[in-house]
């Protein structure tokens, strides 16, 4: 949700991203409008000379009820649905993570797109990103969990017209 801001250690995880990209020839920087991927991408922009370009269609999974809302206050069956059939689960007053899923890639695909002989760094959430990388892998939403993307990881994706394929997921800052 907005107001959430990186702490010290995800500072200190975006500078080492950064330092990880910086011979990486990139020809733009997109970020979800949220304050904590905009502070995760603008290391990375600045080191390549380049502005934070924002992108509302790579923002975090619309949460409607849940939002700001503790795991403890989600218990019960909407949430262990949610948990156990992301593919399908609705979100309430928010939603599905199919459509999120939709969203994200068409976004990964309209910038690759526009920058075909560059590259793109996507600052976004993880359960955004694991949704793209899951739709290349052809892994269904539920099960997402089967792998992880941690804080300031990089995946790699090759994505042309009408194809894509990973070259790398969850790679940290010394890969």
């Amino acid at each position: 949700m907005a107001g959430v801001l990186l702490s010290e250690e995800g500072h200190a995880q975006a500078a080492r991203l950064a330092d990880a990209l910086a011979g990486v020839p990139l020809a733009a920087v997109i970020s979800s409008p949220l304050e904590r991927a905009q502070q995760t991408a603008a290391p990375i922009a600045a080191r390549h000379n380049l502005m934070v370009q924002t992108d509302p269609a790579v923002n975090e999974i619309e949460f409607g009820a849940w939002t700001g809302c503790r795991f403890d206050e989600l218990a019960g069956p909407e949430w262990d649905a949610w948990n156990q059939n992301r593919g399908v689960a609705p979100v309430p007053g928010g939603e599905t993570m199919l459509a999120a899923q939709a969203r994200a890639m068409a976004a990964v695909q309209r910038w690759a797109a526009l920058y075909p002989a560059g590259e793109v760094a996507v600052v976004s959430h993880q359960d955004i990103l694991k949704a793209v990388v899951a739709l290349v892998l052809g892994v269904p939403l539920d099960l997402l969990h089967r792998f992880d993307l941690g804080p300031a990881s990089r995946s790699v994706l090759r994505i042309g017209a009408g194809w894509a394929r990973i070259e790398g997921i969850n790679l940290g800052a010394g890969c």
